[in-house]
């Protein structure tokens, strides 16, 4: 077996810290104690007050354990009658998805550009700032019921809700993904006299992109589960039949429907994961 020289040990050990580094360190990683505790009493009222405010009741929600067990029960077995019905809704949920999620990322790319305070102007990007905010309060259902009543019931009025809440949400991202690169490479090549679509394309983009591409896939992923919930005001996708199943009280063909979604869900998750850790 090799043996370790001392000279070896002495050259792979840890670095010592100096006394006045280490206080340096120490003082930057310090947790603020007094600040701590006197925001626990803070947050202690904070958080009674909204259990008070939104009638948050445990007692009701133990009463409420028998029925939530009864529809449960309810649910099983699944019955697969309308196997056929199911993947074809959740292939066309898919495809909503998917167009949404590419037309939603293209679209926060570029509002992101004026949102982000190390490329824009401010008279853009507060305006832009605002815009995304407006956009962002406003839940997919309300898109989707404006888009519905302009181009009628089906996934087009999904795929258009879809597109513009996205801007909103994963627009935010975008701009503070690029707001947090590294200031070196961008400060030198402004020093050099690189032009602003140069330090864009060459200085932030490289940088954000793997960021870029985790956030949109992210974003796919709500899309799926979002397009189950945008069929339910006909805006296309699995969430119509899921409702009809729900108001006719077709427990059997409701749990398949859950299931496959379930599934799907499930596999677009991990699919995901793979490529994120292949990108990061």
């Amino acid at each position: 077996m090799p043996t370790t020289t001392p000279e070896r040990a002495r050259a792979t050990a840890a670095p010592r810290l100096e006394p006045r580094e280490r206080e340096r360190l120490e003082r930057a990683f310090r947790v603020p104690r007094a600040r701590f505790l006197l925001g626990l009493p803070v947050a202690a009222v904070l958080l009674i007050w909204s259990f008070v405010g939104a009638g948050f009741d445990f007692a009701k929600l133990g009463e409420g354990a028998v029925n939530m067990g009864d529809f449960l029960s309810r649910l099983f077995p699944p019955t697969w009658d309308k196997f056929g019905t199911i993947v074809a809704l959740l292939i066309e949920t898919l495809q909503m998805a998917i167009v949404g999620s590419v037309l939603g990322a293209v679209l926060s790319l570029i509002v992101a550009f004026g949102a982000s305070s190390n490329i824009a102007p401010k008279w853009l990007y507060y305006p832009t700032r605002w815009i995304m905010n407006v956009i962002r309060s406003l839940p997919d259902l309300v898109f989707a019921l404006m888009f519905v009543s302009a181009v009628g019931l089906g996934p087009f009025a999904g795929i258009l809700a879809m597109t513009i809440g996205s801007i909103g949400s994963i627009g935010k991202i975008f701009a503070e993904a690029m707001e947090s690169v590294d200031r070196g490479p961008v400060t030198a090549m402004q020093a050099v006299g690189a032009s602003r679509r140069q330090v864009v394309q060459y200085g932030i983009l490289p940088q954000a992109a793997p960021l870029l591409v985790s956030y949109t896939l992210l974003l796919f992923e709500g899309n799926v589960r979002g397009a189950t919930i945008l069929g339910m005001v006909g805006a296309g996708g699995i969430g119509l039949e899921l409702t009809t199943a729900m108001k006719m009280y077709d427990y059997g063909h409701l749990s398949a429907i859950v299931i496959c979604i379930i599934v799907l869900v499930t596999v677009i998750d991990q699919a995901s994961a793979v490529i994120r850790r292949k990108i990061t």
